[in-house]
């Protein structure tokens, strides 16, 4: 799968600032904790199998956060998971098995007790969404990566996966729920995870990396203007289908 890195910023660049603007930034975090929109996930199963019936499916697992689990949508059918498989049915012609393990608040290292809680499928392609949650909660980009690698190796042993899709942070410096400097910030932080995450993806031949700076769009967003919309999530799903099928993944 092909990868491309891309600059970010400093650690001590971040903590700078982290403390320069720390009773400001705490003081925006908790009222964007009490006047954000709190969005239920969507209703609808959280595994299925679409396309003709024909010789061994491709088994998909997704793993993730809100985002993942299609918080700002009201059904599943319309969220990321079963998206992806149906288009990637679509082109491959046959059919695709798909289950979703994610939960609202996940951060790389609580994934760890979804799946202790939810047996995880047999599985040949797994598509990861986290890292907001990591951001949000200030989780040093050491630790997020560590427990990323975790989770990737424990699901990867587990179900027996040989290919890898995860996702980059999303464009939280336009995060209209967020208030000036905390959106500044955010956007910041999720950079510095997004660029460590992109290096280790490109460290393996079979991690594909798909990038989500193109929905930096607050206007196609969810009504509580922090998860995406229903726009966002066909052509989060069309970039995922297509970098499994080809296994290349475009970035941007």
């Amino acid at each position: 799968m092909h990868k491309v890195g891309s600059p970010g910023p400093r650690s001590s660049t971040l903590l700078f600032y982290k403390y320069a603007l720390g009773p400001w930034l705490i003081a925006q975090g908790k009222k964007m904790r009490r006047t954000v929109i709190r969005l239920p996930e969507p209703a609808g199963e959280r595994n299925g199998s679409v396309g003709e019936p024909s010789g061994q499916p491709l088994r998909l697992l997704f793993v993730g956060d809100s985002s993942a689990a299609g918080v700002g949508v009201e059904e599943q059918r319309f969220a990321l998971a079963p998206q992806v498989a149906s288009k990637l049915a679509a082109l491959r012609g046959s059919a695709v098995r798909w289950q979703l393990i994610a939960k609202t608040g996940a951060t790389t290292a609580s994934a760890m007790e979804l799946l202790d809680r939810t047996p995880a499928q047999q599985s040949d392609v797994l598509v990861f969404s986290l890292g907001t949650n990591d951001v949000t909660r200030q989780r040093s980009p050491e630790n997020f990566l560590r427990d990323y690698r975790r989770l990737v190796h424990r699901l990867q042993k587990e179900t027996g996966a040989k290919s890898v899709v995860i996702s980059g942070l999303p464009p939280l410096h336009i995060l209209p729920a967020a208030p000036q400097p905390l959106r500044w910030y955010l956007g910041q932080y999720a950079r510095r995870l997004d660029r460590d995450l992109r290096r280790w993806v490109a460290s393996s031949p079979t991690f594909g990396f798909v990038c989500l700076q193109w929905a930096a769009a607050p206007e196609h967003m969810a009504i509580d203007r922090y998860h995406p919309g229903a726009g966002q999530y066909l052509s989060w799903a069309q970039r995922i289908a297509e970098c499994v099928h080809t296994q290349t993944c475009e970035q941007v």
